[in-house]
């Protein structure tokens, strides 16, 4: 695990929108697995400047959607799937094929995470799987408790997760389950990268980064993730023992 910290937000959103547009020079038609959610938009923003500009040619590129909530798709605002296409997608020239999420409205949500572990096998395996990381130390829907061995999956949502996750709905909204790639797909991918930013994060990160690795807090599993990145802004990292 590589820990690499920026004074700002913009610097750490650039410094990981590099790091895919290397991978992506490597090999064009690379498997990337990227989030929703707040942490990465400036992420994206960089890569729809560079692939607007010419240094990143994304349209070889598979995409996969890390989870979404159950009962939920691309026409739900607030959805990880909108979320995605409203901040990424939309603003770029990629093939419908080439993007893939659950189907979270699946009445067999066993077979939807069974189709994504297969498409996975065939584009794979996840050249960079990007997370962020929950106030619970979740990744994903990857609950406190969730076994590091398993691939993709649906589970119930701890009572943080339904909380904070009220933030992405203009209205109370209920969440119950969500689907999601699993914490087996983050070993093997080539490159998992981790991104938080801001104080409001510091002290999950402390634990994740410098606690006990434990399935009681998922994002631990990077301490022993040889060819991860974590990517941290200044106040994000101002509780590890090494910054302070």
């Amino acid at each position: 695990m590589k820990v690499c910290t920026f004074k700002t937000y913009d610097e750490m959103s650039i410094a990981a929108a590099d790091r895919i547009v290397e991978q992506v020079r490597q090999k064009p038609d690379s498997l990337l697995c990227f989030p929703s959610g707040d942490s990465p938009v400036g992420v994206f923003n960089t890569l729809i400047n560079y692939a607007n500009t010419g240094k990143i040619d994304l349209s070889r590129c598979y995409f996969i959607g890390l989870d979404e909530w159950v009962g939920m798709g691309k026409n739900d605002v607030g959805s990880c799937t909108w979320s995605l296409y409203e901040s990424f997608f939309n603003q770029l020239d990629i093939a419908a094929d080439h993007i893939r999420f659950f189907d979270a409205r699946a009445a067999d949500l066993d077979a939807s995470c069974k189709a994504m572990d297969d498409f996975i096998k065939d584009k794979g395996p996840l050249d960079i799987m990007m997370v962020g990381i929950g106030m619970n130390g979740h990744i994903g829907l990857n609950e406190p408790g969730t076994d590091f061995n398993l691939y993709s999956h649906h589970s119930p949502l701890a009572p943080m997760t339904i909380s904070v996750g009220q933030k992405y709905f203009k209205q109370q909204t209920a969440l119950h389950e969500g689907i999601t790639l699993g914490l087996k797909h983050l070993q093997e991918a080539k490159t998992p990268i981790l991104l938080a930013a801001g104080s409001k994060k510091a002290g999950i990160v402390k634990q994740a980064l410098e606690g006990p690795v434990t399935n009681q807090l998922p994002a631990s599993i990077f301490q022993t993730l040889a060819s991860a990145i974590v990517f941290l802004d200044e106040e994000a990292a101002s509780g590890l023992n090494y910054f302070s």
